[in-house]
C-alpha cells in the first residue's frame, strides 16, 4: 500500500482573480486584506461588475490547504485531499485541477447536489489580496468527507484555518485529529487568514487544543493570538501550543522556532504583483522539506524562495517546472548541508 506524506482537510474553491483599486474596495465597503464570507448573489454581482471592466487575471483551483498541497506535490510529495465539491462545471474543473498535479482526493465522481464554492480575489496595486468567498457546498464538509484510512497512514494531517467558520467542519476536524493521534500521524495547521483569528478565535483554539506538531501563521495572526507586537515574544508563546512554529513576515522572510532553537529566514527581494497564495506556498514548501528531513534552515529557505516567486505573478500556484528548477538551484546553498542538523538524513 502506497504511503502518504500529507492528508489535507480544507475548502474546495475555484478562485477568480481581478485587479482592483483601493477606491473600488472603499466604494463597496470591502475590508482590505481580509477574507469575508458572502452569499452567492452578492458574489455574482461583484464578479459581473468586475467582468464588465475586463480585469479578470486568472481562474484556478483554490482553497488554502489545496494550494499548499499543490505546492507540496509539485516538489515531489505524495498528498491526499479531503474536500467537498458539487456536480457542476466548477466541481469538475476543481477535481481535474488536483488530479493533474497528482493529488488523490475523496471526491470520486463529484456528484453532490449544490454549488461548488468560489473565491473572488481582488488584488490592489500594492499586491495585497482581498477575498470575498461564497463557500457553496464546501460549507457542509463533514466527517463523511474524511478518509480515515488515509489519515491513519499519513505522516502528517494538515488542517486549514478557513474551516473554522463551519460548526460541521469543526466536528470533522475534531474527528480527524482523533484518528491522527490514535495512529501516530503528526498534526500541522495553518491559521489561513487574520479574519479567522479575529472573528473565529474559538475555532482556531479548537484546532490548537491539545497542541499540534507544526503551526503556520503570519505576523498579524500571531499578534492577534498572543496580544503582542513583538514577534519574538509571540513565537515563544505559540511554541507552548506547537512543536514547530513558523511566523511569516512578508518581504522580511520568516521566523521559525522548534523549542530548542530559532531560525531567522531571510526575505527574498522581488517585485510583487499579487500576494494571493504566498502563505499557502510557504507552508507547502516547508512541509515538503520537513517530510524529506531537510535541515530546518533549508526548509525555511525553500519556503521563502517559493513564496517570493509566487508573488511575482498572478494566481496562487506555480508550475511544476518552476518548482523543480527552484529546488535544484537551492540544493547548492549552504543551508542544504545535512551533516550538522538533527533533521538531517
Amino acid at each position: 500500500m502506497e504511503s502518504i506524506d500529507i492528508v489535507g482537510i480544507g475548502n474546495a474553491l475555484v478562485d477568480q482573480e481581478f485587479e482592483v483599486t483601493d477606491d473600488f474596495l472603499r466604494q463597496h465597503q470591502i475590508e482590505k486584506g481580509m477574507m469575508t464570507l458572502i452569499e452567492d448573489a452578492e458574489q455574482e454581482k461583484l464578479i459581473a461588475e468586475l467582468s464588465r471592466r475586463g480585469e479578470l487575471k486568472k481562474q484556478s483551483g483554490g482553497g488554502s490547504a489545496a494550494n499548499s498541497l499543490v505546492g507540496f506535490s509539485q516538489f515531489g510529495g505524495n498528498a491526499f485531499y479531503c474536500c467537498k465539491v458539487a456536480d457542476d462545471e466548477a466541481g469538475a474543473f476543481y477535481c481535474k485541477d488536483l488530479e493533474r498535479v497528482g493529488i488523490t482526493t475523496n471526491t470520486g465522481s463529484c456528484k453532490h447536489e449544490g454549488k461548488t464554492g468560489r473565491c473572488l480575489v481582488m488584488v490592489t496595486p500594492d499586491a495585497e489580496r482581498t477575498m470575498r468567498t461564497y463557500l457553496g457546498i464546501t460549507a457542509d464538509l463533514s466527517t463523511d468527507e474524511l478518509d480515515e484510512d488515509a489519515i491513519a497512514r499519513a505522516e502528517y494531517l494538515y488542517i486549514e484555518g478557513y474551516l473554522v467558520t463551519s460548526p460541521i467542519a469543526l466536528q470533522a476536524i475534531a474527528r480527524a485529529k482523533e484518528v491522527a493521534r490514535a495512529n501516530g500521524t503528526k498534526i500541522a495547521m495553518t491559521c489561513s487568514d487574520p479574519a479567522m483569528v479575529k472573528y473565529f478565535r474559538d475555532g482556531i483554539e479548537a484546532i490548537l487544543d491539545g497542541g499540534v506538531d507544526v503551526m503556520f501563521c503570519n505576523q498579524e495572526e500571531a499578534r492577534i493570538l498572543t496580544g503582542t507586537d513583538d514577534v519574538q515574544e509571540a513565537l515563544q508563546q505559540l511554541q507552548q501550543r506547537a512543536g514547530l512554529v513558523a511566523i511569516t513576515l512578508g518581504k522580511d522572510g520568516a521566523l521559525l522556532g522548534d523549542g530548542t532553537r530559532q531560525v531567522a529566514v531571510p526575505g527574498i527581494k522581488v517585485q510583487a504583483v499579487d500576494t494571493n497564495g504566498a502563505g499557502d506556498m510557504f507552508a507547502g514548501a516547508m512541509m515538503f522539506g520537513l517530510t524529506r528531513n531537510y535541515p530546518l534552515a533549508a526548509c525555511g529557505l525553500l519556503a521563502s524562495h517559493a513564496a517570493a516567486q509566487i508573488v511575482t505573478e498572478f494566481g496562487p500556484r506555480l508550475s511544476a517546472d518552476q518548482q523543480q528548477q527552484l529546488l535544484i538551484r537551492l540544493q547548492h546553498e549552504p543551508e542544504f548541508n545535512f551533516k550538522n542538523d538533527k533533521r538531517g538524513v
